[in-house]
């Protein structure tokens, strides 16, 4: 008689985790939507985890707790989700991998981190057309938003290249992006 422990594997899962990076705008969240669905994992949006989390918007732990606090909650949340959850793909915020030790617990726990690299001309068109619900951009003029995005990609852009994959997506459907990324998947 086989005891659990001599039990022949007849397959084993290998636990995957991805983990999307990029500037607001990138389509972190369509990717990992549609990628999720295709693969069957569950898709984690870190800003919508941490809402519930905390039963209070982003936006209202902003104004109302301050970005530090919101900061730390990040890191804690980030590394719960990394730590305790597996077959997911994880949405981060714009800012999560260049706060804390963020970028390194990404990299610590996944070789599927992947940069969704959108240029400046792209992001600025795609930013317009949600300027109102970006708090970040809601005030900037329209003329202004280049340059407001290229000082954020310059300052991000150290923690960004740090994922172990990165797809250029300018020009790109959703679909052939996600088609990219599963051919290289680990």
């Amino acid at each position: 008689m086989k005891t659990p422990e001599n039990k022949p594997l007849l397959h084993q899962n290998k636990i995957v985790k991805i983990v999307l990076l990029g500037y607001m705008g990138s389509g972190k969240s369509t990717i990992g939507k549609l990628l999720s669905h295709k693969k069957g994992l569950e898709f984690i949006d870190l800003d919508n985890y941490i809402e519930e989390a905390e039963s209070m918007s982003v936006s209202d732990i902003f104004k109302n707790k301050g970005e530090l606090y919101f900061r730390k909650k990040e890191y804690e949340y980030l590394n719960e989700v990394l730590a305790q959850k597996d077959d997911f793909v994880l949405s981060t915020g714009g800012g999560t991998p260049c706060y804390g030790n963020n970028i390194q617990a990404i990299l610590d726990h996944t070789e599927n981190a992947f940069y969704l690299k959108v240029s400046i001309p792209e992001l600025t068109k795609r930013l317009l057309k949600e300027k109102d619900e970006r708090p970040l951009v809601m005030n900037i003029a329209e003329e202004e938003l280049p340059e407001f995005i290229g000082k954020h990609l310059f300052e991000r852009s150290y923690y960004y290249n740090q994922a172990k994959k990165v797809i250029s997506c300018d020009a790109k459907q959703p679909q052939e992006i996600v088609a990219e990324m599963e051919m290289v998947l680990v």
